[in-house]
């Protein structure tokens, strides 16, 4: 009897042993999970739109700025000439198109036996002229005041100075990025899932980010990425695909992005754009 109880013990033990590693067989290998989460977030490459020397960065590296906030100033003395010379061009113009709008009138007034219609049209085609160009100094008016203040250059979003390299006394070049900000509002986090798990994956479903530190974030599926680049099909010279002759008997399932939005963050904690995490997704229909 006692030889009888362990044997039923023992394949009792037996049992539950292959049936808990069953379950955790299926759980790694059907259950949309990844260790290569990645949070990603936008950044906004800063750069000068006037050109000149970096004369203030009231800003500090890592430091939060709102919307609107100074976080460059560009020498503006050339600038402030552009525009006092664009204004007084633009009152010279004006003036000129005043006096020729008078010619223009007092010629219209005239009779036809003191002045010749030829003349009368040319004094109206002269007027419209004069208006042209004094409407091209407004344009460049504008121009200039635009670039004076573009010597300014504030935050776009709210968010954080990062990588912070440029001080006073720097040459700025138009287009040429200065500065980050990455924006405090834009972060998402990127889970790269084997081929065979996406099946199980659906828009929409819950999600959780364990992250690096032990935090737990919840989010949600937001989409998935529908192309990833073809490392073993590359184009040749003459436009035809060059297929690579060899192939692995390994065959390794390719990782393809899924994007998880954030859908809140706990208070206090420091989300950081390029950190790892463990992504974890809730098939709604399980």
């Amino acid at each position: 009897m006692k030889k009888f109880f362990s044997l039923i013990a023992t394949l009792l033990v037996l049992t539950a042993a292959v049936f808990i590693g069953r379950q955790l067989w299926l759980d790694y290998m059907t259950t949309p999970w990844t260790r290569d989460g990645r949070v990603r977030a936008d950044i906004i490459n800063v750069a000068a739109d006037s050109p000149g020397y970096v004369v203030d960065v009231p800003v500090r590296d890592n430091q939060r700025v709102r919307k609107g906030e100074l976080l460059m100033q560009i020498d503006p003395a050339h600038y402030q000439v552009a525009v006092e010379q664009a204004k007084a061009l633009v009152a010279a113009r004006k003036a000129a198109w005043q006096m020729r709008q008078v010619n223009a009138r007092r010629r219209a007034d005239l009779d036809n036996l003191v002045i010749s219609a030829e003349s009368r049209d040319d004094a109206r085609d002269i007027a419209s002229t004069a208006q042209a160009e004094y409407q091209q100094a407004q344009a460049q008016l504008a121009a200039a005041e635009l670039n004076l203040a573009r010597t300014r250059i504030v935050a776009s979003v709210d968010g954080y100075v990062t990588n912070l390299n440029v001080h006073r006394g720097d040459y700025a070049r138009t287009g040429e990025p200065l500065m980050a900000v990455v924006d405090a509002q834009s972060f998402w986090v990127y889970g790269y899932f084997e081929e065979t798990k996406l099946p199980h994956v659906r828009v929409g479903d819950p999600a959780e980010l364990q992250m690096m530190s032990g935090e737990r974030l919840q989010g949600h599926v937001e989409s998935i990425a529908r192309g990833i680049y073809d490392r073993d099909n590359p184009q040749s010279r003459e436009l035809v695909a060059d297929v690579n002759p060899t192939f692995n008997w390994v065959r390794l399932a390719q990782r393809v992005p899924v994007r998880i939005q954030i859908d809140a963050v706990p208070e206090g904690f420091l989300l950081a754009a390029g950190t790892t995490c463990t992504v974890v997704v809730r098939p709604r229909d399980s």
